[in-house]
C-alpha cells in the first residue's frame, strides 16, 4: 500500500505538470494583457473589474514590473519555468488584479471559503440523499419510489448556477427571509450551501438506490433472511452497511466537483472564495492567479482520488492494490 501511493504521489506530481503546460499554453494565447483591459474598458470610467482610470495609474509600475517576468519581450519558456519555481517556492509573486497581495495570500484567504462551503454541501446532501435512496429502494417500483426518481433524475440535471438562480429568486420575492447577497455572518453560507446540495442530493440518492438493490441480490443477503434474520437486522446490518462503501468513490470526486463548481455561484452571490476570484481574474487577464488556481483546482481532485480510494482500500477487505 505504501508503495502504491508514492506511486500515484509521483503520476499527481506529474499530471500537474502536465495540467499547468496545458493551462500556461490556453492562457496565454488569449490576445491582450491586464494592462492593456483595464486601460480600453476605462475610458468609460470604470472598468469591469471595478477599478477606475485613477486606480489604474497607480498600479501601473507594479504592472511594468511585472511584465519583466511575464510580458512579450520575455520567451514563453522562461516564463513557464518562473511560474513553476513560483509554485514550488510557494512564491508566485503579487496578483496583477490586486497588486497589493500576493497569489498565495490570495489563495491560502479564499480556499477555506470555498472548500467549508463545498463540505457544508456535500454533508447536506449525504443526509437527505442517503434516506431517500433506501427509502426509494424499499419501496421499488412503487409510486414512492418513481417521485423519488423523477426528483433525482430533475435534480441531478439542473446545473448549481441554475439552481442558484431559483434559490435567489425564491429567497428575493416569495421567502425573504435569508440574504441572498454579501459576507461576514453565517446566515451568508446558506443559500451558497443549498444551491450547491441539490445536485449532489440527487446524485447520492440515485447512486444509493442503486447500490441497496444490488447489495439486496447478494447470497449474504438471503443468507440472512434464511436463517431468520428480521428485516431490519438483514437490511440495515447487512444490505445497506455494505451498499455503503461504493458510495465512498464518488464522495471525493464530488466534493472536488463542488469547488470547481463555485465559480459561478460565489459570483451571484458575493461569496469571496476560490471561484470569484478565479472569475474575476479571467476577466482581467489575470493570468499569474489563473493559472495557481488551475493547479490548485487540479490538485485538489487528484488529492480527492487518491484519499477516496485509500479509504476504499481499508473499509473493503476484497480490494487489494495489484498494481506494480
Amino acid at each position: 500500500m505504501t508503495l502504491y501511493i508514492v506511486k500515484r504521489l509521483g503520476w499527481i506530481v506529474f499530471n500537474l505538470l502536465v495540467l499547468s503546460l496545458i493551462a500556461f499554453a490556453l492562457i496565454k494565447s488569449v490576445p491582450g494583457s491586464f494592462l492593456e483591459l483595464q486601460i480600453l474598458l476605462g475610458q468609460a470610467g470604470t472598468t469591469a473589474t471595478g477599478l477606475t482610470v485613477s486606480e489604474i495609474d497607480k498600479i501601473k509600475g507594479v504592472e511594468t514590473e511585472m511584465m519583466k517576468r511575464w510580458g512579450e519581450t520575455v520567451p514563453l519558456w522562461e516564463q513557464y519555468i518562473t511560474f513553476i519555481k513560483g509554485v514550488v517556492t510557494l512564491n508566485m509573486g503579487p496578483s496583477f488584479r490586486w497588486p497589493t497581495q500576493t497569489i498565495e495570500e490570495i489563495i491560502a484567504r479564499t480556499f477555506p471559503v470555498s472548500f467549508t462551503i463545498a463540505i457544508l454541501a456535500i454533508t447536506i446532501a449525504v443526509f437527505i440523499g442517503i434516506p431517500l435512496g433506501v427509502i426509494a429502494a424499499l419501496k421499488q417500483n412503487t409510486w414512492i419510489d418513481y417521485l423519488v426518481s423523477a426528483l433525482v433524475m430533475i435534480v441531478s440535471a439542473i446545473p448549481n448556477y441554475v439552481m442558484a438562480v431559483f434559490v435567489i429568486f425564491l429567497f428575493s420575492f416569495w421567502i425573504p427571509i435569508l440574504p441572498t447577497y454579501g459576507w461576514g455572518h453565517p446566515k451568508n453560507y446558506i443559500l451558497p450551501v443549498l444551491a450547491m446540495s441539490f445536485g449532489p442530493i440527487g446524485s447520492i440518492a440515485g447512486y444509493m438506490r442503486t447500490s441497496l438493490l444490488d447489495a439486496l441480490k447478494q447470497d449474504y443477503v438471503r443468507t440472512a433472511w434464511a436463517k431468520g434474520g428480521n428485516e431490519r437486522y438483514v437490511i440495515f446490518g447487512h444490505a445497506m452497511r455494505n451498499s455503503l462503501i461504493p458510495l465512498v468513490t464518488i464522495l471525493g470526486p464530488m466534493i472536488s466537483h463542488l469547488i470547481l463548481g463555485t465559480v459561478f455561484v460565489e459570483g451571484m452571490f458575493g461569496v469571496p472564495g476560490m471561484g470569484q476570484y478565479f472569475s474575476q481574474a479571467a476577466n482581467s487577464r489575470d493570468y499569474p492567479l489563473m493559472m495557481a488556481q488551475t493547479v490548485i483546482f487540479g490538485l485538489i481532485l487528484m488529492i480527492m482520488n487518491l484519499v477516496v480510494d485509500i479509504i476504499y482500500f481499508f473499509l473493503d477487505p476484497r480490494i487489494r492494490v495489484s498494481r506494480r
